[in-house]
């Protein structure tokens, strides 16, 4: 960064939550870790410090918790919902000020942040609005028995949130655990842990007390909470690797995991597509506007070779008018990397795509303008007459760079598509129904669009195939997936 170039000031909007600790057992608690220095990604501005919780704080987050296990679920489903209810309406009461925390700890666009806390609160109605479906079933058994299941919360719950969509992903994924009849452990990633401290100062009082735990911290904090004896199942949203640990901490009490990992997201362009729908849908796709900070990005485009070179001229156009900003600005249309360590490895990966070959269509550097000099920002970057073999063609970047293809026969770019690890989205672009389905059920990815690309959907589980992931999000089955079943059967006495 150039520490010559004078520092946008903080904007007015910007409301820093004031407690900087740890929150459970309905209290604020100072925490026995250290306390590390946020700095805003766009404008390398101190956002304060905040303590980081040690073993022993999320050893003490979780106790709290299980003690309040035993009170919320027993609490009436139909009470827990309207507790939730009341979370949603102060997350869309408090959306702009939640934007403006997201966008200068992560460096996302504001304008675009604004929708993350109205995401959070539709998902805590969503989830309220199923309280009820929580139900059991009965087998027919004969006059003299009676066989019936219920549903039952696990218990503790640890939620481990990604820095991408810090507050959507606090509330929205605290919801379906919380109606079950759990209590959360939640930690915030430790880039952008604000929102979520603010959130807990907003809903503070609302449950009753160590039901919602809020824990910042680093890697050392969500391996514990994946190992922790008393925690009955652990969630992470986050990189394939990160997934693994999770998974190996978790398996020495063999508890339940919920894993929403990374992906290389295939876009697929068939000969009779718009050339320009396609070349829209690929860079809205790839969520150019946070800088490719998804996991659901269309970082792969394997485009048919009669519509290739117009596609490709397009999207040339389309990332061309694309212009990074400071993120505060309500005027900026793409942001800032969440941190430098990532800003290093995506100009590795650059890098590594111009060494084996690949050809730079655009972007693959920092923008010129001076006033950014401060932040980390990369222009959209585009690499065009890929080999599916290559580094960046394969390996998950996340960051503003997407690899296009060319091909003309269908059951090599299949196999092209469906050869890396991941499996969790695909984009397909045709006029042709029955291509549509049929390219849909032969793509080994768990969310699919058809021309469209990065929607989700209220009530439409979402979650990914192969190493992208293991169970489904913001459907009923994450409700479900949240309780276990038991089975019940009664002798009757004649």
């Amino acid at each position: 960064m150039n520490s010559h170039v004078q520092l946008a000031r903080l904007p007015e909007d910007l409301v820093l939550p004031t407690k900087r600790g740890l929150y459970y057992g309905g209290n604020w608690h100072a925490g026995t870790g250290e306390e590390v220095e946020i700095f805003s990604p766009g404008t390398g501005q101190s956002l304060g410090k905040v303590t980081q919780a040690s073993v022993a704080d999320v050893d003490a987050a979780v106790a709290a918790a299980a003690i309040a296990f035993k009170e919320w679920r027993r609490v009436k489903p139909m009470e827990r919902a309207k507790i939730l209810r009341r979370v949603a309406e102060i997350l869309r009461a408090n959306s702009r000020e939640l934007a403006f925390i997201d966008s200068a700890a992560t460096g996302n666009p504001v304008r675009e942040m604004m929708y993350d806390a109205s995401v959070a609160a539709m998902g805590m109605e969503f989830y309220a609005g199923l309280v009820t479906e929580m139900k059991g079933s009965t087998v027919p058994m004969g006059p003299e028995m009676l066989n019936y299941s219920i549903r039952q919360p696990y218990g503790v719950v640890g939620k481990i949130i990604p820095f991408n969509h810090p507050i959507m992903f606090c509330g929205y994924r605290a919801a379906a655990p919380l109606a079950a009849g759990n209590t959360v452990v939640i930690k915030p990633p430790d880039q952008a842990p604000l929102s979520a401290l603010r959130f807990a100062e907003l809903i503070e009082g609302l449950f009753p007390d160590g039901v919602v735990n809020i824990v910042p911290g680093t890697r050392e904090a969500g391996a514990r909470l994946a190992e922790h004896p008393d925690v009955a199942k652990v969630a992470l949203i986050g990189s394939v690797p990160a997934g693994r640990a999770v998974m190996k901490a978790a398996s020495a009490t063999v508890k339940s995991v919920m894993l929403e990992l990374g992906g290389k997201n295939a876009l697929i362009g068939f000969p009779d597509a718009d050339p320009k729908e396609v070349a829209a849908g690929l860079v809205g796709g790839m969520n150019f506007t946070w800088c490719g900070q998804s996991c659901g990005s269309m970082s792969r485009a394997f485009i048919h070779d009669a519509i290739y070179d117009e596609v490709v001229a397009h999207v040339k156009e389309l990332c061309d008018a694309l212009k990074p900003g400071n993120p505060t600005d309500m005027e900026t249309d793409m942001g800032a990397i969440v941190s430098k360590a990532q800003f290093d490895k995506i100009m590795n990966y650059i890098e590594i795509g111009k060494s084996e070959g690949g050809r730079l269509l655009c972007g693959g550097k920092r923008p010129d303008d001076p006033s950014l000099d401060n932040g980390y920002y990369i222009l959209p970057t585009v690499f065009v007459d890929m080999d599916p073999t290559m580094t960046i063609a394969r390996e998950e970047i996340f960051g503003p760079v997407t690899s296009v293809f060319r091909w003309s026969d269908y059951d090599q770019m299949m196999s092209d598509v469906n050869s890396v690890e991941y499996g969790l989205t695909c984009s397909i672009w045709t006029r042709n129904l029955d291509v549509a389905h049929r390219t849909a059920a032969d793509v080994d990815a768990g969310f699919v669009w058809i021309n469209q690309a990065s929607m989700h959907f209220p009530g439409v589980s979402f979650g990914g195939f192969k190493q992208s992931g293991i169970g489904r999000e913001e459907g009923i089955e994450e409700l479900f997936a949240y309780s276990q079943e038991k089975s019940v059967t009664l002798k009757l006495k004649s």
